[in-house]
């Protein structure tokens, strides 16, 4: 990697960070309706994912997916226009938090049912291998879907057919408010891969550097036709699983001990400490996603509302 690969994913996961915050605030004020799942502590996770992914690879995600969109190349101001609902969002208005895409950039976007866009994420990938593409998709899920139906079928298909997918689990620790352990019958996600003779690995996801790397070496492996790489990133989201989350299921102390090891913190250290960069170039990195954050509120606040007869338009595929 070159300097300027690794000041832009500190750039990358500050912007997620501030833009993250501002939506937890424009929440409060009541500007955003609906549900609102925040990233803040799952940062490295996509922006060492996504950072090693070529042009033509498909990402396509569950409903925690702001970060993912904003690491797909999908400008802060559109999205959040699109959480408040604006018609200069990333879906127009229509899609709200939980469901921004935009094929041009290959996101194929974020999901609001738990694990169902794994079968669709499966058929992009046939379509790929189908028409003799060079591309792998990378599907994401959370811990809480590979104990979903969907989750068996799209794994076993994948390999039947040896499709070029990398399969991602963040493992977060909670499905909403169920830890891991109350809810899988094995300690490690990564281990019901294994059941499909899937190969796998278990990376720590609050060290960007070890994502990119790890992603880097399963893509590198899908697209050279050996079928398909399950990734269980291990993480830890800081706030609850939504906005309306009381928290009730977790102890404090246990937030904070994750938070010691903030990924953006981590990071920070490991650029300075290995010479990679200067605490005045990351200042100015910092300065920059803190003006790109305040600019991105103020477009989507001035930002027009759809009009009704929009409600009619982008339904069906054309052409």
């Amino acid at each position: 990697m070159e300097k300027d690969e690794y000041l832009d994913l500190y750039h990358q996961m500050v912007l997620i960070r501030l833009v993250e915050e501002a939506a937890a605030q424009l929440y409060q004020q009541g500007k955003i309706g609906g549900f609102l799942h925040l990233y803040i502590g799952q940062e490295a996770v996509s922006t060492g994912l996504i950072s090693a992914r070529k042009p033509q690879d498909r990402v396509i995600t569950a409903y925690r997916d702001h970060g993912v969109a904003i690491n797909c190349g999908l400008p802060a101001n559109q999205v959040i226009a699109e959480l408040l609902g604006k018609a200069t969002g990333v879906s127009k208005g229509k899609g709200g938090s939980m469901h921004m895409a935009d094929v041009s950039k290959n996101y194929w976007g974020g999901h609001a049912i738990v694990g169902a866009h794994m079968p669709i994420a499966t058929g992009l990938a046939l379509g790929d291998q189908y028409q003799k593409n060079d591309a792998v998709t990378i599907c994401m899920f959370g811990d809480g879907a590979s104990n979903i139906g969907y989750f068996h079928e799209a794994l076993n298909l994948s390999k039947v057919w040896k499709l070029p997918m990398v399969w991602v689990c963040e493992n977060n620790q909670y499905g909403m408010g169920t830890a891991v352990d109350r809810a899988s019958a094995v300690s490690e996600i990564r281990q019901k891969a294994e059941g499909y003779c899937i190969p796998n690995e278990c990376v720590d996801g609050m060290d960007v550097l070890k994502v990119r790397q790890a992603a880097e070496e399963a893509i590198a492996f899908v697209r050279s036709g050996n079928g398909p790489f399950f990734l269980e990133i291990e993480t830890y989201r800081f706030r609850g699983h939504s906005m309306g989350d009381p928290e009730r299921y977790r102890k404090p102390e246990e937030v904070r001990k994750w938070q010691e090891n903030d990924p953006i913190g981590i990071y920070h250290r490991t650029l300075v400490d290995q010479g990679l960069a200067s605490e005045a170039e990351l200042d100015h990195l910092e300065e920059k996603a803190e003006a790109e954050t305040a600019a991105a509120v103020q477009f989507a606040e001035n930002s027009p509302e759809p009009e009704p007869e929009a409600l009619f338009e982008h339904i069906y595929v054309e052409g």
